[in-house]
């Protein structure tokens, strides 16, 4: 007979979670969580199952992989995935204690029963990048696309490795304005996620090609031009979108966070309000990269937002250009939160920033 199913991951009632991986004949297996310091070791048992327990986790959705004798392994027990071009990794949910999903406690990422929007799925081919590529809009709840509501923008930028999808995906961008329009706490918005790779072979050469003068600036430059030239003008001829500055805001995470300060602080005629979340491929030459920035800049930002992790290894380039701001006296919000280089911390920017926009 074959043996038992194993169930894997096990969420306890105390937020615990038990992690197992059938492998009788390796030597050395551990699972690695977003959010958590280091890899936890996991022990084999007599029929060849090894498993650990973590500690309590907060409620929130964590992305896993197993590591067998060093190498990476999704969990076949599990078929939850998060898509990535780069560094596929399981996902478990830890759910919030029960109580009233409409409480303003409930987590903004959490399903709650509330009027929902729509994602649409769009494609074009590019002539700026050379392929064809798609993007993604959400429409708030009540969005009719035969009525005379206009709505202001958010671009949503992922980050490197991610598809043009991460954010709702895994970031679960659409859950999280659901539930702040109907608490009152967001304005009703369309948010547009695009593809952002000027240069998609950056893929194959790892995160490093971001810090590459070469390749990395190429990527850039072009995702740039093509969400101001195609991107732009496609969302505004086909959403009811108000297409004023005051009414278009930016931001992304890790190389969309530098993508979002690049075009933004660079383009100030076309955005008024700039957020980044832990930034990845600045350059440490701000004045090259933001040429002309100083205090005159304040009187046409709306909003300048930096976030990052203390934990995240990109703390110490966000950290700097906060200071180049502040020397140029641009005003800007400084925000450090507990946390890495992940959704857990990602999540909670989109859900603070978005609160700000377009009042």
């Amino acid at each position: 007979m074959p043996p038992a199913p194993v169930t894997s991951p096990e969420v306890l009632a105390d937020h615990r979670v038990t992690f197992r991986l059938r492998l009788p004949d390796v030597k050395e297996v551990s699972v690695r969580i977003d959010g958590a310091a280091n890899s936890l070791a996991m022990q084999k048992d007599a029929e060849g199952i090894w498993s650990v327990t973590t500690e309590p986790l907060a409620p929130d959705y964590y992305g896993y992989i197993f590591l067998v004798d060093g190498a990476a392994v999704l969990d076949p027990s599990n078929n939850t995935i998060k898509p990535n071009f780069l560094y596929r990794a399981n996902e478990l949910r830890v759910p919030p204690a029960s109580g009233d999903s409409n409480n303003s406690t409930w987590p903004a990422w959490e399903i709650s029963n509330v009027p929902r929007g729509v994602i649409h799925h769009h494609f074009y081919r590019s002539k700026v990048v050379g392929d064809e590529r798609g993007y993604f809009v959400y429409t708030p709840p009540g969005y009719n696309p035969r009525g005379k509501q206009t709505y202001p923008v958010l671009y949503l930028l992922h980050g490197y490795s991610d598809d043009a999808d991460a954010w709702t995906a895994v970031g679960r961008a659409n859950v999280i304005l659901d539930n702040l329009i109907a608490r009152g706490k967001a304005k009703p918005m369309l948010i547009v996620m695009p593809l952002g790779y000027g240069a998609p072979e950056i893929l194959s050469l790892g995160a490093g090609a971001l810090r590459d003068p070469g390749i990395g600036q190429r990527n850039f430059d072009r995702f740039i031009d093509a969400l101001l030239t195609e991107v732009i003008p496609r969302v505004e001829s086909e959403y009811l979108v108000k297409s004023d500055r005051d009414s278009r805001a930016i931001s992304g995470l890790s190389m969309g966070g530098a993508e979002s300060l690049f075009t933004g602080l660079n383009n100030l005629n076309e955005f008024a309000w700039i957020g980044a979340f832990s930034s990845g491929g600045l350059s440490p030459e701000f004045d090259k990269e933001f040429p002309g920035q100083d205090a005159s800049t304040n009187a046409r930002l709306r909003l300048l937002w930096i976030a990052c992790g203390t934990d995240d290894h990109l703390i110490e380039i966000n950290r700097s250009f906060r200071k180049w701001l502040a020397a140029k006296n641009i005003r800007h919000a400084d925000i450090e939160t507990p946390g890495a280089h992940t959704w857990l911390v990602w999540r909670r920017n989109l859900a603070e920033f978005a609160q700000l926009l377009f009042r």
